[in-house]
């Protein structure tokens, strides 16, 4: 017998059964939302930091579970180009870490950068000085000003003490402890010429700014009103070139890293650095109690500090980014004191520019800091201006650097030799 359903009852089957396709489409299609996880790519020149940087992007990831970070550096000697290409080709990276002043600007400059002037929360805060450093003349803020680097001399504390020798606060000093060390026989720095960066960065820079005059004296630099080849300049080349002799044997073949094992191992008494070797020495195995730090020498006893506090490192969003919101909602995650204390934590020796009160746990990093506060500070010599074109100041100074150390320039001929090659092109 054949059976039939009343129209009725049909119609609500019907209903039902495509009420049920809707309703199990609309949650499939909430679940697929809801479970959906961004992932930001954000590229930097340290290489050395991804487990640390990991456990800091954690931080953010515990509160915004739906967006994951992908911290992928590249080595600082091919960073900005490989960083650059990517961007042309259409495939960068979401967060950028972002040099300062001119290497930085030509991320910008190339159109590759968001404007976050009205992104970075109370920018206002942040001190003009370091949001100069990533932002334009006509007041566009390109960069969050993230972090600073300083300049100084690290030793090893079992030798000074072997010696007698206690942190010098002057040039002579200084020039005294390294002659005590040598005639001991002891290897007195861990330098090396092979990476030229060094020598202009954290030698000249660091050391440098005491001998030229600071801050004034590089403004007077970038005006025209002081050329390299003035005294006071001069003096700051002189000064790097009177180390030579403390250098280790075979020297000119001593690459950054090969510097940084030297050190490391007790073999040298002392290692002209940056701030961000902190952690670098502890990765490789070296016990931090058993190093000291002390700043750059001044010339005369009773000057005042010129100290090297670069602004190091400022993070740009990429304009062609699919995934903006969530960069942008990362990016001020960056810009708060969560990330400024993580960093700091993690990463002693750099220091956050973040508004605010924070402390280091690190003490060699909180001996750094303390000493900015009574000091005129700087930056590099060539960072701002001087290194926009080329040949850039900045390589020029490596080049004339390394040059002097090796025996091919004196002073005055290493001086006259970026002098004369910035003339080239740069017109104040």
């Amino acid at each position: 017998m054949k059976m039939s359903l009343p129209a009725g009852s049909l119609r609500f089957i019907l209903i039902l059964f495509f009420s049920f396709l809707f309703f199990s489409g609309y949650i499939s299609c909430r679940k697929d939302s809801v479970g959906d996880t961004i992932t930001l790519t954000f590229t930097s020149w340290r290489t050395d930091d991804i487990e640390r940087m990991n456990r800091i992007n954690a931080l953010f990831t515990q509160t915004h579970p739906d967006i994951q970070i992908n911290f992928q550096p590249f080595d600082t000697e091919v960073y900005d180009s490989i960083a650059l290409d990517r961007l042309k080709d259409g495939a960068g990276a979401d967060i950028i870490f972002l040099r300062s002043y001119d290497k930085g600007r030509k991320f910008y400059d190339n159109g590759y950068l968001y404007d976050l002037t009205n992104v970075i929360p109370d920018l206002a805060a942040f001190n003009p000085m370091v949001v100069n450093a990533w932002s334009t003349k006509q007041g566009i803020t390109y960069g969050l000003p993230s972090v600073g680097v300083t300049h100084g001399i690290y030793y090893q504390k079992a030798l000074f003490a072997k010696y007698n020798i206690q942190e010098p606060t002057t040039w002579i000093e200084f020039i005294a402890a390294c002659e005590t060390l040598y005639e001991g026989g002891e290897t007195v720095f861990a330098q090396g010429t092979l990476d030229s960066w060094t020598l202009y960065e954290i030698a000249y820079s660091g050391l440098g700014a005491n001998f030229y005059g600071g801050e004034a004296a590089r403004q007077d630099l970038m005006s025209g009103t002081k050329k390299l080849t003035d005294p006071n300049f001069l003096a700051a080349f002189s000064a790097v070139n009177s180390l030579k002799m403390y250098l280790p044997e075979g020297y000119q073949m001593l690459g950054y890293d090969a510097m940084k094992q030297l050190f490391t191992s007790g073999k040298a008494a002392m290692f002209l650095g940056g701030s961000w070797e902190i952690s670098t020495f502890e990765d490789m195995g070296a016990d931090s109690s058993e190093i000291g730090w002390f700043a750059p020498p001044v010339v005369t006893p009773g000057d005042k500090l010129q100290y090297c506090f670069h602004v190091d490192a400022g993070i740009g969003i990429n304009k062609n980014t699919k995934n903006m919101e969530a960069a942008i909602e990362y990016l001020k995650w960056l810009s708060g004191t969560q990330y400024a204390q993580a960093l700091m934590d993690e990463l002693p020796g750099f220091f956050s520019y973040t508004p605010g009160i924070l402390t280091m746990i690190n003490p060699l990093a909180q001996e750094m800091y303390d000493a900015s506060l009574t000091a005129n500070l700087t930056v590099r010599t060539m960072c701002e201006r001087l290194s926009v074109q080329e040949p850039s100041g900045s390589t020029l100074m490596g080049n004339a650097l390394n040059g002097m150390m090796n025996g091919d320039y004196t002073a005055e001929t290493a001086a006259s030799y970026v002098q004369t090659q910035l003339d080239t092109w740069y017109n104040p």
